[in-house]
């Protein structure tokens, strides 16, 4: 298994993903909040629609890798399962009974339960759940938890503690599974990643970072993602093998719609990129703020910039941005709000979408893509030309999985690309 990620968009060659399991089956609404979600799913059409969602990604990538067959295979050798379960007992303070128990599990088991939690039962049926280990539903967005980033990773610092075993799972995946070993380029993990989070700590996460180039990244300041967390990221790259020169900074308003960078802006084509205008062009009423890190100079220093596309362009990047949703405020800011912006380039030009979000299509259209639906594809009435230089948008259907509030960038984690 390979690492090279050195673009947004050369074409998929392997991509980290992970099906939505038992883990969204054991919210109930009062755990929401705590959760990070805005409604609970139905499993079973969640796990469809992702199914599908891989199958899509099938037409381009040579591999869609579940992450939890990759933890199944870790604890296959005995040592590895004693030294992790054993880590993960300490950081997370279960009992050596629960700690017992876990190392009686065969492989998959384990695996499972790592991710979706251990309930308590309760005998009465108006009981709220209880857990000897919390669920991780978040954990489909595999996005977040670590960055690949040129022939290394980045573990992730999650900042909500609901999200931190995410970041420690894959952690224990790239240190210890033999085909990934010693590739963890920066870990923001702390000796204790599920208690509270100290204030100022340093946060980061995947969805924040867009990886332009060999030696260019887009970070987010975001809701998710601290200036502390970022200027950490600088140091570690610079400490690092890493060939990344530059860091474009863009700060974003605090705001749940706007989590992280990808919600609002994506790179789709060589020249081409998907954008929330009120975020990303300079007057937009929530305008951006946009600063260069030079990881060449031994200080880190922000350079302020105009916007985004135009620090871009000073960088030999020229995109033209096309708006999601469409020309019309409504639109723009209600299929921003169901991930309109957040498309996950399978190869220049070919990217995929959630058909809910009508208007961004019919503007991709209108830019010369083909609009394709996914039971189109998957059924065989459509093809797609990758041999030739026809633009794709396909439309996955996703109606339940965009209620958990994140698009196909979101759920996917690039292994390798093509150099673009």
């Amino acid at each position: 298994m390979k690492l090279n990620v050195t673009s947004e968009i050369g074409r998929l060659k392997s991509v980290l993903v992970h099906l939505p399991g038992r883990e969204i089956d054991l919210m109930v609404p009062p755990m929401m909040a705590q959760l990070l979600f805005d409604d609970i799913l139905y499993g079973q059409v969640a796990r469809e629609e992702h199914r599908r969602f891989q199958q899509l990604i099938r037409f381009v990538a040579d591999e869609v890798i579940e992450i939890e067959d990759l933890l199944e295979e870790i604890f296959e050798d005995d040592d590895a399962k004693r030294v992790i379960v054993r880590d993960f007992g300490r950081r997370t303070k279960l009992s050596r009974r629960l700690i017992a128990t876990l190392l009686e599990l065969p492989p998959a088991a384990l695996a499972e339960v790592l991710i979706s939690g251990i309930p308590i039962e309760r005998k009465r049926s108006g009981d709220l759940p209880s857990f000897d280990l919390f669920p991780v539903p978040n954990y489909f967005f595999m996005r977040d938890p670590q960055v690949v980033c040129g022939s290394g990773v980045v573990i992730c610092g999650m900042a909500t503690q609901a999200r931190r075993r995410e970041a420690l799972l894959s952690k224990y995946v790239f240190e210890h599974h033999s085909a990934l070993r010693g590739t963890i380029n920066v870990d923001f993990m702390d000796s204790a990643p599920e208690r509270p989070i100290r204030r100022g700590a340093p946060t980061l996460e995947g969805g924040d970072v867009l990886v332009a180039r060999r030696d260019l990244i887009l970070v987010g300041v975001t809701e998710r993602t601290s200036k502390a967390g970022v200027e950490l990221l600088a140091e570690s790259l610079k400490a690092s093998t890493s060939q990344v020169r530059t860091m474009v900074v863009v700060q974003l308003p605090k705001q749940r719609s706007f989590m992280h960078l990808d919600t609002v802006f994506t790179i789709i084509n060589r020249d081409e990129c998907l954008i929330y205008p009120p975020c990303i062009l300079p007057r937009g009423d929530q305008a951006a703020t946009v600063t260069t890190i030079d990881l060449t100079k031994r200080q880190i220093h922000y350079a302020a910039q105009p916007s985004l596309l135009r620090a871009l362009k000073k960088k030999g990047m020229d995109l033209e941005p096309i708006f999601c949703g469409g020309d019309k405020a409504v639109d723009q800011q209600r299929e921003q709000w169901t991930d309109g912006a957040n498309a996950f380039a399978l190869a220049p030009g070919v990217i995929l979408l959630y058909e809910r979000n009508v208007r961004t299509a019919e503007e991709l259209a209108r830019h010369g893509y083909h609009i394709v639906y996914e039971d189109d594809l998957l059924l065989g009435r459509a093809e797609l030309e990758t041999w030739t230089d026809k633009k794709y948008a396909l439309q996955m259907q996703g109606h339940e999985l965009s209620r958990a509030r994140g698009g196909p960038r979101c759920m996917t984690m690039p292994l390798e690309r093509e150099e673009s």
